[in-house]
C-alpha cells in the first residue's frame, strides 16, 4: 500500500532578502536559504509527496505560497507575530495537510509541540532528526540520505 507523506521543513532565519534587500514578495520556495533549511528541501522533494515550511509568522507555507517581505521571528521567543496554535490547526485544514497518511518532520525538538499542537493524534508523524545533538549532525544526515538515495529510517540512523 502507497503512503502518501507530507515533509514538514522549518523556515531558518537566512532568507532571499539578507543578499537582495531591494526584492519584494518571493514564494516561499525561494525566501529561506539557509543551508539546513536547503537541505531539508531537498530530502523532502527526493523523498515525499509534498512540503511545507513552518514558519512562526507565516504558519504553514507551500513552496508556492508568498512571503511578503523579510523577518525574523520563532516560535521560541515571546512576540506578539508568532502565529496561534489556532490558527495553525486552521491552516492544516484549509491547506488539506491532513489528507496525508503520514507527515515527516525534519526539524529539532523546538518544533515538536508545535506539530502535535497543529495535527490531530491520529496523524502518524516521525521525527527522524530529533536524535540529533546539533544542526550539525543534522545536515550530515540530510546530506547523506540525498546522496545516498536513502530515506531516513530508524535502521539507518
Amino acid at each position: 500500500m502507497y503512503v502518501k507523506q507530507l515533509s514538514v521543513i522549518p523556515c531558518g532565519i537566512k532568507k532571499i532578502w539578507d543578499k537582495q534587500p531591494e526584492l519584494g514578495p518571493v514564494p516561499a520556495g525561494e525566501a529561506y536559504i539557509g543551508t539546513f533549511h536547503r537541505l531539508c528541501q531537498n530530502y523532502a522533494e527526493m523523498f515525499t509527496d509534498q512540503w511545507v515550511v513552518l514558519s512562526a509568522k507565516h504558519g504553514f507555507l507551500f513552496k508556492e505560497d508568498i512571503v511578503d517581505r523579510n523577518y525574523d521571528v520563532t516560535f521560541n521567543q515571546k512576540n506578539k507575530e508568532i502565529i496561534s496554535y489556532d490558527h495553525l490547526r486552521e491552516q492544516v485544514k484549509e491547506k488539506g495537510l491532513a489528507q496525508f497518511d503520514e507527515l515527516i518532520v525534519l526539524t529539532g525538538k523546538k518544533y515538536k509541540i508545535v506539530i502535535n499542537e497543529s495535527f490531530d493524534d491520529s496523524m502518524p508523524r516521525s521525527f527522524p532528526l530529533l536524535q540529533c545533538k546539533g544542526i550539525g549532525y543534522m545536515q550530515q544526515l540530510l546530506k547523506k540520505a540525498v546522496e545516498e538515495g536513502k530515506p531516513l529510517t530508524k535502521e539507518n540512523l
